[in-house]
């Protein structure tokens, strides 16, 4: 994982993969594969960046796949459960998506590295492992489609095609993680805030 990714965010990245050793190549694969690409990048590659021979690789991941589902799966949890919060917060509908999108873009920005591979490799998993995949990305469409229904039943939102919102508001949140720039003018935070203003105003929302 990028120096920046780890300082974007309060916790130790990827903290719940143990042991230590495990932890340490799926940092690496994330930085290999958000550098080179998934099909470019070999296990020799992975185990080196760790400092790891490639047979100790093999110890605690059966394939390079399995590295890349771990971390797949690992951060689409992470994406439902920032939106599910968001979704069971307190609030209007306006102030709950907007806390959505801010969240979820304050997450794609500031793990940015992490997010691109999450994101932008899932073809290359196994046919298993992306139907697994598939069916939290469709939770997590769920999610804000059930944001945006319930703003439009409370006349906050005009939105006359939920299901086709929910997924260009969701697109429009991972993109950041393809041109974020922590040497760009804004910070992830300020992104986030930027983003949910955007969104708002994508769904014509009404303050009550």
């Amino acid at each position: 994982m990028s120096a920046a990714d780890q300082t974007a965010d309060e916790e130790k990245p990827w903290d719940e993969v143990t042991p230590e050793a495990a932890r340490k190549l799926l940092v690496a694969a994330v930085e290999a594969f958000a550098e080179r690409g998934y099909h470019a990048t070999t296990t020799r590659d992975i185990a080196g960046r760790a400092g790891m021979s490639p047979a100790a690789l093999y110890i605690h991941y059966k394939t390079k796949e399995e590295l890349l589902h771990r971390i797949s799966r690992i951060g689409h949890d992470k994406a439902l459960e920032i939106l599910s919060a968001a979704y069971a917060g307190e609030g209007t509908p306006s102030e709950r998506l907007a806390d959505a999108v801010r969240s979820f873009v304050r997450w794609h920005a500031g793990r940015h590295t992490t997010a691109r591979v999450v994101q932008y490799e899932l073809d290359a998993l196994g046919d298993a492992h992306r139907a697994e995949i598939i069916e939290l990305r469709r939770e997590t469409d769920a999610v804000v489609r059930r944001l945006l229904e319930e703003g439009v039943a409370a006349g906050e939102f005009d939105v006359p095609d939920v299901p086709g919102t929910a997924v260009a508001v969701l697109s429009l949140c991972i993109d950041v993680a393809r041109w974020f720039n922590t040497q760009g003018r804004r910070t992830p935070d300020e992104v986030g805030v930027f983003y949910a203003d955007l969104v708002l105003r994508m769904v014509g929302a009404q303050k009550k």
